[in-house]
């Protein structure tokens, strides 16, 4: 096949749009009804996905909330969703908290797990190792609180499976600024 005859994509080819990558957006918006509606509907309407997504009132006061969006894109379709975020009416500030150097990232898990003899003492070995706290505790299961970064609960989580690992509850991606310095 020539050159000239090789098949074209209707869709325009970016040549340096880099590797997907996941990417953590932190929204400051005004707490007014359907604020949240108008984000995620941001992202459904241009086919974005979120993988994680919390939201909470951070200032009374002001009537500020935060929206901590986890998704995945190239560098290129990053700067669009920030881009296309920071126009929205009530949104204050749009922070890529993955491209801070001092950012902290933080996620919370409820783990059930379901077993009996030599999988509780290795569920348990396992929780101390992660830091894992047991919050629940019956002849037959544990629940247990750990907290970490997304890796670090994932790993936990994976290792959790063959002892018994019934149910998972996840808070999402929380994020906040070293230093004296706020977001």
């Amino acid at each position: 096949m020539s050159a000239n005859t090789q098949s074209q994509s209707v869709y325009p080819v970016t040549q340096d749009e880099g590797e997907a990558a996941e990417a953590i957006i932190a929204v400051i918006v005004d707490n007014e009804p359907g604020v949240l509606s108008r984000v995620v509907g941001l992202f459904s309407a241009r086919g974005y996905n979120i993988e994680s997504l919390t939201v909470a009132e951070t200032d009374v006061e002001k009537h500020t909330s935060r929206i901590t969006v986890l998704t995945n894109g190239t560098p290129a379709k990053i700067e669009q969703i920030k881009a296309q975020l920071g126009r929205l009416v009530p949104v204050r500030r749009v922070i890529d908290v993955t491209a801070e150097t001092d950012a902290l990232e933080r996620e919370l898990a409820l783990i059930k797990v379901v077993n009996n003899g030599d999988h509780r003492v290795e569920a348990m070995r396992l929780a101390d190792i992660f830091r894992a706290r047991a919050l629940d505790t019956t002849h037959t299961s544990f629940v247990f609180e750990v907290t970490g970064t997304r890796e670090k609960i994932n790993a936990f989580i994976d290792l959790m499976k063959p002892l018994g690992l019934t149910e998972t509850s996840r808070t999402g991606v929380l994020s906040i600024r070293r230093g004296v310095e706020s977001d």
